[in-house]
C-alpha cells in the first residue's frame, strides 16, 4: 500500500536511502518474525508464540542489516566481474541479476542460514533450560546438519532462492531489500517447516 501511493513511496525511498541499515533491520525484524508466527499457526492449527520472540526478532533484524550491505557488495562485485568477462557470459541486466543471485546464494547464503540455525537452536535450548546458557558444543550437537545440507543448501538454494533473488536483483536497488524482506517470510516458513518436519516426522506434519 505504501509503495502504491506516489507520495508515500517517495518517503519510503528517501528514508531507505538515508537510513539503510536501520530500515533493513526493521523490515526483517517485522516480516521474518511474521513468517515464523505464520508457520507455527499452520503447523499447530492455532497461534503459538515461539520461545523468546523478541530475541528472534532482533536476530532477524541483524540479518536484515547485514543483507543491506551484502546485496550491494555482491551486486557491485559481480557486475564488475561481468564487465571484465570473468564470468564467461555476455554482460546484460538479466545476466547481472542471475549471476549476482547465484554467486551470493552459493557463497553467502549457506553461512547466513547456518548462523540462523545455530541461533534458533541456542534460543530453543535456552528456553528449555530455565535460563541456563547452553554451551556452543551443545548447540552445535543439537543442529540437524544433515537436514541443513540436504534440504536447506541443496534444495532451497537452487530451486527457490537463486530464481527468487534473480527477480529481486532485476528491481531498482532501493526496492531490493524490501523484496528480500517479503521473501524472508517464505524463508521463515521453509526453514521452520523443515526443522519441525525433522522433529515430528512427515506423518505428524501432514496431520
Amino acid at each position: 500500500m505504501i509503495l502504491a501511493i506516489p507520495e508515500s513511496r517517495q518517503v519510503f525511498i528517501d528514508i531507505t536511502k538515508a537510513h539503510p541499515y536501520f530500515i533493513g533491520f526493521i523490515k526483517f525484524a517485522m516480516l521474518a518474525t511474521m513468517g515464523e508466527f505464520l508457520t507455527l499457526r499452520i503447523l499447530n492449527g492455532k497461534w503459538v508464540v515461539p520461545a523468546l520472540p523478541l530475541a528472534r526478532a532482533v536476530i532477524w533484524g541483524f540479518l536484515g542489516a547485514v543483507i543491506v550491505l551484502v546485496f550491494d557488495v555482491f551486486s557491485t562485485g559481480v557486475n564488475g566481474a561481468l564487465e571484465k568477462g570473468l564470468l564467461l557470459v555476455p554482460a546484460s541486466k538479466f545476466a547481472g541479476a542471475f549471476c549476482t543471485s547465484a554467486v551470493m546464494n552459493i557463497t553467502f547464503a549457506p553461512t547466513m542460514m547456518g548462523f540462523h540455525r545455530l541461533t534458533d537452536t541456542y534460543l530453543d535450548l535456552l528456553a528449555k533450560s530455565n535460563q541456563a546458557k547452553p554451551k556452543l558444543a551443545e548447540v552445535v550437537r543439537n543442529v540437524n546438519w544433515h537436514n541443513y545440507i540436504s534440504f536447506v543448501c541443496l534444495k532451497t538454494i537452487p530451486i527457490f532462492w537463486i530464481p527468487a533473488h534473480t527477480v529481486t536483483f532485476l528491481l531498482p536497488p532501493v526496492f531490493r531489500v524490501i523484496a528480500a524482506a517479503f521473501l524472508s517470510i517464505v524463508l521463515g516458513l521453509m526453514l521452520t517447516f523443515a526443522k519441525r518436519r525433522c522433529h515430528l516426522g512427515p506423518k505428524a506434519v501432514a496431520a
